[in-house]
């Protein structure tokens, strides 16, 4: 029903700390996390745009107030809370945890990468 709104909620957050930074960094280190920080707003706003499309295809948002049809009836309302709080904040968790993973990965590969580069150059 709105279990889009946690990433969104997330992806809001990331966006802002991300202009933030890019605005007073200059360090090449820094820049770089920057740069991987923009990835993870990819990923969240990606998903969370198509989550509202699926949901808006569905009925689930309306036009008009309260924009959301379950915030309607106070039971169904109870039910959006714990969708939210369920399944909204467990993608939220896994595109984080997907995206720390291509990190930790991107971060082995290019230390590989320098490491073959090393041995290269001292056997030359």
């Amino acid at each position: 029903m709105a279990c889009f709104l946690v990433p969104t909620a997330e992806a809001v957050v990331t966006t802002v700390l991300n202009k933030t930074l890019a605005d007073k960094v200059k360090d090449e280190n820094k820049i770089s996390f920057i740069n991987r920080l923009g990835r993870l707003n990819g990923m969240l706003w990606g998903g969370s745009g198509l989550l509202a499309f699926e949901h808006l295809w569905h009925g689930e948002i309306s036009p008009f107030f309260p924009f959301l049809t379950a915030a309607s009836d106070p039971a169904d309302t109870a039910e959006m809370l714990h969708e939210m709080a369920t399944s909204g904040t467990a993608m939220a968790v896994l595109v984080t945890a997907v995206w720390a993973l291509t990190v930790a990965a991107e971060k082995h590969l290019k230390a590989a990468k320098n490491e073959t580069v090393e041995k290269a150059g001292a056997t030359s």
